[in-house]
């Protein structure tokens, strides 16, 4: 499907002080940019922000970063958030937002900035020639090692089983990261679905009885046990 472009995108992006402008000039210093020493947490692929707006408003004790590339997509999440907190209010105070390629996230975080990161209904890049873009390749997980803590997780959520068995491969063959939960059918799984918020895609896959697929992968070496 194509992306609809929106015009207007760039203007209100620039005019929103929580969408982080030339985000490696922070790189080592988000704790600052937050100002407090609360862990950072991110998701790569936002979406509308559904997930996101909901984990800030739950743990107001973590800082979240929502990543998204395209400027369209991240207006309708920083739209979301400017509603929620008219709602509220006040502004959610542990919320970012950067626009950009996640290619380029190590000049963005510092090794050991990042304690979590989440992967929600990734682009599934179905051509085997494309494989290295999906965002559960090993050339991403090479990425998020760098910039994870020592006991840093990856969590990734897909209602698309061809691209759950080629990112489990991944984390399998993977000499950085091993698997420490895993299940084909999280909203059955009450276990791997405790406290799990829904996306917006995730309702609506859902409700039509599609099964949810989810997997966490650990740092190798962290206090995590693998499965």
């Amino acid at each position: 499907m194509r992306l609809r472009n929106i015009p207007r995108a760039e203007s209100v992006l620039r005019e929103c002080k929580e969408v982080v402008k030339n985000a490696s000039e922070h790189q080592n210093h988000w704790k600052k940019v937050f100002g407090n020493d609360h862990p950072v947490h991110i998701e790569i692929g936002m979406g509308k922000g559904q997930f996101l707006l909901a984990l800030a408003r739950r743990n107001p004790e973590i800082n979240y970063i929502g990543i998204e590339r395209y400027s369209s997509v991240l207006l309708r999440a920083v739209e979301k958030y400017e509603n929620l907190s008219a709602d509220m209010q006040k502004p959610l105070p542990n919320i970012r937002f950067i626009c950009m390629d996640a290619r380029e996230i190590t000049e963005v975080f510092a090794p050991g900035e990042v304690e979590k990161i989440y992967l929600n209904f990734s682009d599934p890049w179905p051509k085997a020639r494309h494989a290295r873009r999906r965002l559960t390749s090993s050339d991403f997980l090479a990425l998020y090692d760098q910039i994870l803590t020592s006991d840093g997780t990856v969590e990734f959520k897909t209602d698309n089983r061809v691209l759950f068995d080629f990112s489990v491969e991944e984390v399998k063959a993977s000499s950085l990261f091993e698997l420490t939960g895993l299940t084909y059918d999280l909203h059955h799984d009450s276990s791997m679905n405790a406290g799990n918020i829904m996306t917006e895609y995730e309702e609506k896959f859902s409700s039509a009885g599609g099964a949810i697929c989810k997997l966490v992968a650990a740092r190798k070496g962290s206090a995590a046990g693998c499965i």
